[in-house]
C-alpha cells in the first residue's frame, strides 16, 4: 500500500466505527453497545487489564463483534527500522535514564547517515544533539524553550568538546525562520502537537533536505477541533477533537503496580463524587474535576469529595452516606474500564491516521517520505519515525 492508500483505508474504517471510539467513557453508567454487553460482562478485571496491554489480542477479541476490526492489524502496520544498537562512551549517557537512553540509541540508529549540520528541535538538554555530534555531524544547533536546559546542555557540550550551539526560543511565538537552512538535517524526538507541526511547516518551507522526527502528544498547543495538515485529511469526514487525539496516546508501557493502584482509586473516587454531585444537582452528564496531587488519594473518599465539591462550588450536606457513593463509583469503574477497552481497539489507528496526515503533507511539499517504527513499543509506544528527503529536480 502507498501512504495515500493506507490513509484512505484507515479513514474509511475509523469513520464507519466511530460509535465505538468517539465517546467519553465516564459518561456511561451502563455499557452503550448491546451487542458487546455479553462478551464485555464476561471479562474479569484481570482479563480486561491483560487485553488492554496487548493490542493484537484486542484486535482478535473484538474482531467477532465489531465490523472491520480484523483489518486493523494490517492497516496500522508500519515497517520497522532495525539496526545494531551502537554503544556510546559513558559520558554521553551521563544524566540520561536507562530506557530514555535506549530510545535515543534506536532513534539515532534509524536516521539516515549524514554529516550535514543538524538542527535539533525542542532539544531539552540536547541529549540527542550530543549523540549526533559524537557521530560526526558537522555541527548541531539545539533549540529549546527553557533557558536553564539550554545552559545545562551548553555546559555538557563544552565539557565533552562537542560542536553544539544552543538557542533559547519560544518556537510558537518567536521568529524562527533563520534556524532553518537548505543545508540542514532537521531532527526532533517527541516534540508535542503544534511544536512538531511548526517544525514541519518551517523545515519544508526552507526546503531543508532531510527532515526526521517522531511526533508526540498530538493535541498539545492546538485548537480543540483538529486542523488537518494534508489535502487528503482535509477531505476526511472525521471531526476529531482533543479527546480523540488523546486516545492515540493511551497505549502505555506498563506502569509500576503502585501507580496502577493509585489510578484505580482515583477513577473510583472521581466517579463516586460524580454520582454524589448528580444526586445533589439533578444533572445527568459527567463533569470532570481538576487534576490534583496524587497524595490526596492516600486520604479518605470523604476528604476527596470535600475537596472536589470546593472546586465545583458545591455545598455538601452533613449527612452524606459516603460509602454508598463510593460503591457506586466502584460499580461505574467496571463499566468505564470496559468502555475504555473498546475505545482502545482504535488508539493505534488514530495515531497512524494522524501520522499519515503529516507524512502526506510533507509529500505535498516535495519530499519523499517513509513512515517507520524505530524501537520496540516496550521502550516507548510513541515509536513512529517520519523520514522525509527533499526530491531533487529531474533533469
Amino acid at each position: 500500500m502507498t501512504l495515500t492508500e493506507q490513509f484512505s483505508a484507515l479513514d474509511s474504517l475509523l469513520m464507519n466505527t466511530r460509535l465505538y471510539w468517539q465517546c467519553t467513557a465516564f459518561d456511561f453508567d451502563a455499557l452503550p453497545w448491546p451487542e458487546l454487553h455479553a462478551p464485555l460482562s464476561a471479562l474479569s478485571d484481570q482479563a480486561v487489564a491483560e487485553l488492554d496491554s496487548d493490542q493484537e489480542q484486542l484486535y482478535q477479541f473484538f474482531s467477532s463483534y465489531i465490523p472491520a476490526v480484523e483489518q486493523l492489524s494490517r492497516l496500522v502496520s508500519l515497517p520497522a527500522i532495525t539496526n545494531t544498537r551502537k554503544e556510546y562512551p559513558f559520558w554521553i549517557s551521563n544524566g540520561i535514564k536507562g530506557r530514555k537512553f535506549t530510545q535515543l540509541q534506536d532513534f539515532v540508529g534509524a536516521l539516515p547517515i549524514s554529516n550535514q549540520p543538524v538542527l535539533e528541535w525542542c532539544a531539552g538538554k540536547g541529549h540527542l544533539g550530543r549523540m549526533l555530534a559524537f557521530n560526526g555531524a558537522q555541527s548541531v544547533h539545539s533549540v529549546e524553550l527553557q533557558s536553564h536546559l539550554c545552559e545545562q546542555g551548553k555546559k555538557s557540550a563544552q565539557q565533552q568538546g562537542l560542536a553544539i550551539q544552543f538557542s533559547q526560543a519560544d518556537v510558537l511565538k518567536d521568529s524562527i525562520q533563520d534556524f532553518f537552512s537548505p543545508h540542514t538535517h532537521a531532527v526532533a524526538l517527541h516534540a508535542c502537537g503544534a511544536l512538531h507541526q511548526t517544525f514541519m511547516h518551517q523545515a519544508s518551507a526552507a526546503k531543508v533536505p532531510q527532515i526526521s522526527f517522531s511526533p508526540c502528544c498530538y493535541h498539545l498547543f492546538t485548537d480543540n477541533n483538529y486542523q488537518a495538515m494534508s489535502e487528503h485529511a482535509q477531505q476526511s469526514r472525521l471531526n476529531l477533537t482533543h479527546r480523540d487525539l488523546k486516545l492515540a496516546l493511551q497505549e502505555t508501557v506498563t506502569a509500576p503496580s503502585r501507580v496502577g493502584k493509585v489510578r484505580k482509586t482515583e477513577v473510583e473516587w472521581r466517579l463516586g463524587f460524580d454520582a454524589l454531585r448528580k444526586s445533589l444537582t439533578g444533572e445527568l452528564g459527567y463533569v470532570s474535576v481538576p487534576s490534583v496531587n496524587k497524595a490526596i488519594f492516600s486520604d479518605s473518599f470523604a476528604a476527596f469529595c470535600n475537596w472536589a465539591a470546593d472546586k465545583k462550588a458545591l455545598e455538601l450536606p452533613k449527612d452524606i452516606d459516603y460509602n454508598k457513593f463510593l460503591l457506586i463509583g466502584q460499580a461505574r469503574k467496571t463499566v468505564t474500564e470496559r468502555v475504555e477497552l473498546v475505545r482502545h481497539v482504535f488508539r493505534r489507528a488514530i495515531e497512524v491516521w494522524l501520522v499519515l496526515d503529516r507524512a502526506l503533507y510533507l509529500q505535498q511539499q516535495g519530499y519523499d517520505v517513509s513512515v517507520n517504527t524505530f524501537c520496540e513499543k516496550q521502550l516507548t509506544p510513541r515509536n513512529i519515525l517520519i523520514l522525509a528527503s527533499l526530491k531533487t529536480p529531474s533533469t
